[in-house]
């Protein structure tokens, strides 16, 4: 017969045969999850890399595409008015002499008015031909002695060559070059689509009528995007078109088209671009 102390031992040693095979199972529990997190923890890090060498792959990228890519050349289409078309108020200077000019950066047309400077930051990435056109006329010396002729509330009209001397009123504002050009930047998708700073082009309403004829924007207008953006003011250029036109317009053209001549007289005395 079994003695008591020997059932004892017995069930010592089964009590501690369960406890190691607790332990080993926990242990080997802890082994496979340390394993799993150092697992993802090697995945986590090879994603990161990955993600950091495409993105530095993407910047190479751009920084050669920008350093080695430019803007694809534009075409300007410069289109004489007949001879048989032009009339007195035509002044013939000729055609720009390129067709394909700058469309990266920006140049400046300085405008000296008896108001004081007013300075014109023209975008050559958004209206290249528009701005080769006025540094052509400018180049001529074509708004020379011009006065601007012509406002509407918040817009102030220069660049008609007739508009000269005493007798500028008396224009009928269809002066400009021997030469046309289309459209470039129209702002369709902004609002205000001619904000206070903006400088645009007037035309007829007739495709490819730009020439020489421009317009101040002075405060916000709502105007159909119709008219090609030529460049913006700084704020100081704005101060002296507000300064120009605090005293308004006669009303000449009321109410249709509308606008009148400006009570100051506003001389463009020189007309210089860099």
């Amino acid at each position: 017969m079994t003695s008591t102390k020997e059932r004892q031992r017995a069930a010592a040693r089964a009590r501690l045969e369960r406890e190691m095979a607790q332990r080993a199972a926990a242990a080997k529990k802890r082994r496979r999850q340390l394993q799993i997190i150092g697992a993802g923890v090697a995945l986590l890090i090879v994603t990161v890399g990955t993600v950091w060498i495409v993105a530095a792959a993407g910047d190479d990228d751009k920084t050669t595409t920008g350093s080695e890519t430019s803007a694809a050349p534009v075409a300007c289409k410069w289109i004489e008015v007949p001879k048989e078309q032009q009339t007195k108020q035509t002044v013939d200077v000729g055609l720009p002499p390129t067709t394909s000019p700058p469309n990266t950066g920006t140049k400046t047309m300085a405008v000296t008015t008896n108001f004081g400077a007013v300075n014109i930051t023209m975008d050559l990435a958004k209206s290249p031909c528009a701005a080769a056109s006025f540094e052509h006329l400018a180049s001529k010396d074509f708004f020379n002695g011009t006065k601007c002729h012509r406002m509407f509330t918040g817009m102030l009209q220069c660049g008609d060559p007739s508009a000269k001397g005493k007798g500028y009123r008396e224009t009928d504002g269809t002066g400009g070059p021997s030469y046309r050009f289309g459209n470039e930047y129209l702002p369709a998708n902004e609002r205000p689509a001619y904000p206070a700073g903006v400088v645009a082009l007037a035309n007829s309403g007739s495709p490819d009528s730009n020439g020489s004829q421009f317009f101040f924007i002075y405060q916000d207008v709502e105007l159909s995007p119709d008219y090609t953006i030529l460049g913006k003011v700084d704020q100081a250029s704005l101060d002296v078109l507000k300064k120009a036109t605090e005293k308004g317009h006669d009303g000449a053209f009321d109410p249709n088209p509308g606008g009148g001549h400006p009570k100051s007289d506003i001389d463009i005395q020189t007309v210089t671009v860099s």
